[in-house]
């Protein structure tokens, strides 16, 4: 896709920090889910950050990450400007983030059109992805206006945050474009089964497209003291300026900017999006996202699946052997062996939480 008017002035703001849980023992806090090759030779970082580069250049891509991930980052990284590979000095989730971002972005470009991603996703589909991010850009381009890229949803999935549909508004570059109507957090079953049957909901991934501008007015309005702690950053020199950003930063309130701001914002727009999506939340996911031999393992080829069924192997350098077991992730690392039912990896991150409690930080 060659360069065009509607990213002349898209700034991409990708979100790289995480604590390493769910993929525990291969995840660690110094190495977390970006920072794997769960499903090829690069890491999901540089997936993300290739399948967004034929749209938007490497000089307008900003990384937000913390301390013990930047000098990874910025090795796996090189072609980015290291001044854009941010380090927070806490975590503090996505609203100061994200604040703290459009000032950099405002203080380059009073158009700046900030496109806000996860670092971790899976898109299938690049093309449509860069197809809608267009269509995007080019509706958040009039102030006041924010997006959000809504996910066809393919189950009636409780893990995942809903967008309601309301009327449509246009149609820009091929994609539909709707207004918002209501946001819903992680709805019980029964309520995501009608969700999925009634066709008028979206799952948010939490991509976001706005005007730096517009970003900041919103802030302001919904939560003016961050507002005012983020413009004093600014004015001290913003990420460069390392002292204030230090002193002011951890103080600011722990939120997300689902809830600071989009679910209070007027103007809020979805562009309802095919493309091939997963947040690739466990090793669940990851296996369905595999190839398999002929019993449905998924396995090192220095390993042996005998009269064993449905079993995810990683064992970089010990020979696997698997007698008459069903649906186990096995996952040797250096320092530690996870066995557990495929159908309870998304309970890694509680054994995780136990590690912590009983003192062993050096496995995490």
């Amino acid at each position: 896709m060659r360069r065009d008017k509607d990213f002349e002035h898209a700034y991409a703001v990708i979100l790289a920090g995480g604590s390493g849980t769910r993929f525990w023992p291969l995840s660690r806090r110094r190495r977390p889910k970006q920072l794997l090759n769960l499903l090829g030779e690069r890491t999901l970082l540089e997936e993300t950050v290739s399948r967004i580069l034929p749209a938007i250049p490497a000089e307008r891509i900003y990384i937000f990450t913390n301390d013990l991930l930047r000098a990874e980052i910025t090795r796996c990284l090189p072609h980015l400007p290291k001044s854009q590979i941010v380090a927070e000095p806490a975590g503090r989730n996505t609203a100061p983030t994200i604040g703290l971002a459009a000032h950099e972005i405002l203080r380059r470009d009073p158009d700046g059109v900030m496109v806000v991603l996860p670092s971790d996703h899976v898109i299938r589909k690049p093309g449509a992805f860069r197809r809608v991010l267009r269509a995007a850009c080019r509706w958040a381009t009039t102030d006041g206006r924010s997006v959000i890229v809504g996910l066809e949803p393919m189950r009636p999935d409780t893990g995942y945050g809903y967008v309601r549909k309301g009327q449509r508004v246009g149609r820009v570059a091929g994609q539909q474009i709707y207004q918002v109507e209501r946001f819903t957090e992680k709805p019980p079953l029964a309520t995501a089964n009608r969700y999925l049957a009634s066709g008028r909901y979206l799952w948010n991934g939490g991509m976001f497209i706005w005007r730096a501008s517009t970003l900041l007015r919103n802030l302001a309005r919904n939560k003016p003291e961050m507002a005012r702690d983020l413009e004093r950053i600014a004015r001290a020199g913003g990420v460069q300026a390392t002292r204030t950003l230090r002193r002011i930063f951890p103080r600011l309130e722990k939120i997300s900017i689902d809830y600071a701001v989009m679910e209070k914002a007027p103007d809020v727009f979805v562009v309802a999006a095919d493309i091939g999506w997963s947040d690739v939340g466990s090793w669940q996911v990851v296996y369905d996202m595999q190839a398999k031999d002929d019993q449905g393992n998924v396995r090192p080829r220095a390993s042996l699946c005998l009269d064993a069924r449905g079993n995810m192997v990683i064992s970089p350098r010990k020979f696997v052997v698997a007698v008459g077991v069903r649906d186990l992730v096995i996952i040797e690392t250096d320092d530690a062996l996870l066995v557990a039912a495929r159908e309870r990896s998304q309970d890694i991150g509680k054994a995780v939480q136990e590690l912590e409690k009983q003192g062993l930080v050096h496995l995490l």
